[in-house]
């Protein structure tokens, strides 16, 4: 039976349980960070605490213990172990009343470990009307209100495709549900820049850093244009995808997708916590 961290102790994930009163619960109030894990060892544990830590003052909640976090993040893969895993991070703004003001309680910590499939190597993404706000209080921040990327991503899921992509205000390509995009333009690989409102996703940063990616302003008609498309996000890592909305990229992955995979596969294996 799966055990999970809940304020300070592993529980039985059966009778785990946080108050109808919680404010991630009533408003969405709360930040989270999701780590792939491998035979037993969370992948870049330290910048994703660093994002987690960013999100949660940014939102205006205390920074979260981050030695209480990684404690909690032991625990539960000791406690529940996977070859390969999801770890899910969980933080919010604890007892509240109800409405948007925030109550005097301690915050909830909530850390869970469970198995997740490898993901195949391409994939399929549409392009969806709805936009994201670059400007918005909650850009670049990973929030727990994501009843917008629930949508999109049922939209996608009836078009047979495993992501969304948005736009920004200005029409600019902006980031997925909850991964990051790559383009590649003569040849040049490109993704959009934090400026976008995207979330300054962990294996987006990597990407950029070891494969060479330029940060650019993209507009939404790229992608039909690229000669290459690919996702990043903690659970995809790198992959490729062939078919946006209903234009086919044949030979997906790409000579430039496949690079990257190799190098992010490489370079990741060679160290856990970059």
């Amino acid at each position: 039976m799966a055990l999970i961290w809940l304020n300070g102790e592993l529980r039985d994930a059966d009778s785990a349980r946080i108050s109808v009163f919680d404010h991630g619960l009533i408003v969405g109030d709360g930040v989270f960070e999701t780590i792939k894990t491998e035979q037993g060892r969370p992948f870049a544990l330290s910048r994703h605490l660093d994002r987690l830590s960013t999100s949660a003052t940014g939102l205006g909640l205390p920074e979260p213990d981050r030695e209480e976090v990684r404690r909690a993040c032991e625990a539960v893969i000791e406690a529940d172990p996977h070859p390969l895993g999801r770890l899910r991070v969980t933080f919010t703004g604890g007892l509240a009343p109800l409405g948007s003001d925030r109550g005097d309680g301690a915050p909830t910590l909530m850390v869970a470990h469970a198995a997740t499939p490898r993901r195949p190597d391409t994939t399929a993404v549409i392009t969806v009307p709805w936009t994201r706000n670059e400007r918005g209080a909650l850009a670049g921040l990973k929030t727990t209100s994501y009843a917008e990327n629930v949508l999109a991503l049922a939209r996608a899921r009836q078009e047979a495709a495993s992501e969304a992509l948005f736009g920004n205000t200005t029409g600019q390509l902006c980031e997925g549900t909850g991964t990051n995009v790559f383009v590649v333009l003569d040849g040049e690989l490109h993704t959009p820049p934090l400026s976008s409102g995207c979330l300054a996703g962990i294996t987006r940063a990597l990407v950029v850093e070891w494969v060479g990616a330029k940060e650019t302003e993209l507009p939404m008609d790229c992608l039909d244009r690229a000669e290459e498309v690919f996702l990043t996000s903690s659970t995809r890592d790198v992959q490729a995808v062939r078919r946006v909305d209903g234009r086919e990229l044949p030979g997906a992955p790409g000579p430039v997708t496949e690079r990257a995979m190799r190098v992010f596969a490489e370079r990741s294996a060679a160290d856990m916590d970059p």
